[in-house]
């Protein structure tokens, strides 16, 4: 492998990581660089696993010296989200997921204008609806949010971000502190499913790694040192970037 091919690696897996900890989709950008460098679109998606395991390792690390992150909260909230994870990784080794691409961008096309136009919900939280263990109707969103992490992970981190604000009460630096936490939980069961089918690239996955890894360390104390209205301006830039490009709209710019 050539040397600026690892550097570049490195270089994306740090701007991945610093988006999936501070807001999420970074996932979109490393899936299309493994793709670009010559790796199947299934073999992209089981080596990015190995990069954002370590990735969240650190950040996960990172928030909990800061004190913003509650480990028995992140327990609770994890286990729906690594049973569908499981589900949704079988499905990702054979499934073409563009069709389901299309909805995912529109969904957050939607949740776009949800943070736009309701900003106090995101920033500040809701204190009376945070609780220590998710409710019914928690778990069966997180279940299907662990589905849709299990099967292609980009976007995973809105998703996330939206049950926790919106669903269970919590600020966004809080929540993205959970977000880490949870997608640390689920992804060795999902990374499972690939090694089982020999769709993962050990080699570039922890090069991927190398910079997943610093990129989340700086994502973390950006996040606990500006404080959610901060994150809250990073997460509307990244949905909206995330959306026209799963909708397809980047062609249709640029041709």
């Amino acid at each position: 492998m050539e040397w600026y091919i690892i550097i570049g690696i490195i270089a994306v897996g740090f701007l991945a990581g610093f988006i999936n900890t501070l807001a999420g989709g970074g996932s979109f950008i490393s899936l299309s660089f493994l793709i670009f460098i010559g790796l199947p679109a299934n073999v992209a998606n089981g080596t990015n696993r190995i990069a954002l395991f370590f990735q969240n390792i650190v950040a996960t690390r990172s928030f909990k010296r800061q004190k913003a992150l509650n480990l028995k909260q992140g327990l609770w909230f994890s286990i729906p989200i690594i049973i569908g994870s499981i589900v949704g990784a079988q499905f990702a080794v054979t499934i073409d997921e563009s069709i389901l691409q299309k909805i995912i961008g529109a969904l957050l096309i939607v949740m776009f204008f949800l943070i736009l136009y309701k900003p106090d919900k995101w920033v500040k939280g809701q204190a009376g609806l945070v609780q220590a263990k998710p409710g019914l109707i928690q778990i069966i969103i997180s279940f299907f949010i662990g589905i849709y992490g299990g099967f292609i992970q980009a976007g995973v981190g809105f998703f996330l971000l939206a049950g926790l604000v919106l669903g269970a009460g919590f600020d966004l630096v809080k929540a993205n502190a959970l977000k880490v936490f949870i997608i640390l939980l689920y992804t060795p069961f999902a990374i499972s499913i690939f090694i089982l089918n020999g769709q993962i690239n050990y080699k570039i996955g922890l090069i991927l790694a190398l910079g997943n890894m610093g990129g989340a360390v700086v994502a973390s104390r950006f996040a606990t040192e500006k404080g959610a209205k901060f994150v809250r301006y990073i997460v509307l830039v990244v949905l909206f970037l995330a959306s026209i490009k799963l909708l397809g709209l980047f062609e249709l710019i640029t041709n």
